[in-house]
């Protein structure tokens, strides 16, 4: 368990799911978290939830913070930037998981060589401890401030260390795929819906499937193909869908897809 204090401005979904991992793997201690939301609603949601600590303003997370995590928008940022790039302490860990923010835009927004950062890519199922998360680090991060960082990223999930030229890809590939994936899930939901099964029961039966489907690839190694190969008879069922898939251009579709989300992460 750390006893560095650890900072959230903003306190949205993403923070929620990383606040919660980090105490339920009782990472740290409630008080010493303090964060910062812009409405009070919010802040007052996430202090009954949790007992964190609730500041007065962003420059008072930001000088308190050993390690400061920026979970704002993008629009945000830069005001966000400013409030708080005088307050900070020397050595304090910026962590920003602000999308299509780059680490030389934040050195240059921060202008604070005292200051070492750290941008990571998260996704959604952090919600539920399952997230996926690409990290990568400016060369004032140490090993040992990396460590620390991906330990915590890891209370909710995994994280992964990629070269910041893969950080848009990360974010097409982990970032933006559950969208993807619900899609996928929906659709599948409402063949069987449409075919006479619950609407509730093939939600179940569809994500059930993906999960368990996921799980495969993640706990057997064996390469994706192979398992569908494993599901495909000769003459049965699966292998008729999966030629529907192909004539379909389900392939092209996600690739199409996710390359026009890695284009608009670029340009962000």
């Amino acid at each position: 368990m750390t006893d560095k204090k650890i900072g959230f401005i903003g306190l949205g979904n993403m923070a929620t799911a990383m606040i919660g991992g980090m105490l339920k793997k009782n990472m740290i201690r409630p008080e010493n978290i303090i964060g910062k939301a812009r409405t009070d609603g919010t802040e007052e949601k996430i202090q009954d939830k949790f007992g964190i600590q609730i500041a007065e303003s962003n420059a008072d997370v930001a000088a308190e913070a050993d390690i400061l995590f920026l979970a704002v928008k993008p629009v945000f940022l830069e005001e966000v930037i400013a409030q708080i790039r005088a307050a900070m302490r020397t050595g304090t860990v910026i962590v920003s998981i602000v999308a299509g923010r780059s680490l030389d835009y934040l050195k240059r927004a921060f202008n604070r060589a005292d200051c070492p950062i750290i941008r990571c890519m998260p996704n959604t199922p952090a919600l539920v401890l399952e997230g996926c998360t690409g990290v990568c680090a400016d060369e004032k991060v140490s090993e040992a401030e990396l460590a620390q960082v991906m330990e915590l990223l890891r209370a909710f999930g995994t994280a992964h260390e990629v070269p910041e030229r893969l950080m848009d890809v990360v974010t097409g590939v982990s970032g933006s795929s559950p969208a993807y994936v619900f899609l996928f899930i929906e659709a599948m939901a409402d063949e069987a819906v449409a075919e006479g099964m619950p609407r509730k029961q093939a939600y179940e039966f569809a994500a059930q499937a993906v999960l368990g489907s996921a799980k495969m690839v993640l706990e057997t190694g064996r390469h994706p193909g192979e398992l569908k190969d494993m599901v495909c008879s000769p003459g049965g069922t699966t292998i008729q869908a999966v030629k529907v898939l192909e004539e379909k251009g389900m392939r092209a579709a996600v690739m199409d897809a996710m390359e026009a989300c890695i284009c608009k992460s670029r340009d962000m």
